[in-house]
């Protein structure tokens, strides 16, 4: 007799969400976020305060309110590395030992980062050098206290182009810096996500931000509605195992050079609508 045969488990990944993206409250973020069948929250502010700048006391209410309610934290979605690189290093590092207390309190080892603006006239080869100094340095603070850097390919940073994603990763050389793939950014920059970029990154991809971008005017749009190939980076994470976070990050109403904004109906088919990438790629949301 044959032995019986058992479906292939399907793959999970985590879903999460900048909680802030829904209201500056993280109980009515927490409660937004578990109707859509989420409970991990990636935290970039609470009250309208940012991460980087909450005191112990905030601290320690917004990890009691996370607890309370079930959630993990999967990230501490910080601003370091969003100034121009001719600002002190010592200012970054400051930000980032905030974020590494805040990540300690909130339980998680991934925070976010970015890598630097430049002047206006200056070129990326210009900045070159000092960014690689800079996020060596904070890869190795961030190493040192046990946490993961994960580096978002912004708009206008230097490493907002595959080919210097792969040259921050490559040359900093640590596993305390990782990559956090977003493809709404890589259209905002003229990139095809999947077709230009992702078999050099793959590699070195630790977490998944969702939205998605028109190239006509680089307006962000839910999942799967824009030019940002979801459909095809979706399937190749599946066909690689990819196995961690998927955090959504829709930007539907309003934006600045800190953060987004949808409110929680926006924000809602945003979620619905990755799910339907996902249920079509057999992967299950948890």
């Amino acid at each position: 007799m044959s032995a019986p045969q058992h479906p292939p488990t399907k793959p999970t990944w985590t879903l999460s969400g900048f909680g802030d993206e829904i209201d500056p409250d993280p109980v009515v973020q927490l409660a937004v976020l578990s109707s859509l069948g989420a409970s991990y929250v990636e935290v970039r502010s609470a009250w309208g305060t940012n991460i980087v700048d909450l005191d112990e006391r905030q601290l320690d209410t917004l990890a009691q309110t996370i607890t309370d309610r079930g959630f993990g934290v999967s990230a501490i979605a910080s601003p370091i590395g969003k100034v121009d690189v001719s600002a002190p290093i010592s200012a970054e590092l400051a930000r980032l030992d905030m974020a590494i207390a805040a990540a300690d309190m909130l339980g998680t080892r991934h925070i976010r980062v970015f890598s630097f603006y430049r002047a206006e006239g200056r070129t990326a080869a210009d900045i070159r050098d000092d960014v690689l100094s800079h996020m060596k340095a904070l890869a190795e603070r961030a190493g040192a206290a046990g946490k993961v850097l994960v580096h978002e390919n912004e708009k206008d940073i230097y490493g907002d182009t595959p080919d210097r994603c792969l040259d921050i990763v490559d040359h900093v050389g640590l596993p305390s810096l990782r990559l956090a793939w977003d493809n709404a950014n890589f259209v905002q920059v003229g990139v095809k996500p999947f077709t230009d970029g992702f078999a050099m990154l793959a590699p070195h991809l630790e977490y998944l931000q969702v939205k998605d971008a028109l190239f006509a005017d680089a307006s962000v749009v839910p999942a799967g509605e824009g030019d940002g190939e979801l459909p095809e980076t979706v399937q190749a994470l599946v066909d690689l195992g990819y196995d961690g976070f998927a955090s959504l990050e829709p930007h539907l109403s309003d934006y600045t050079h800190l953060g987004g904004f949808s409110g929680p109906a926006a924000f809602g088919r945003a979620a619905r609508a990755f799910r339907t990438l996902t249920d079509r790629a057999g992967v299950v949301l948890a």
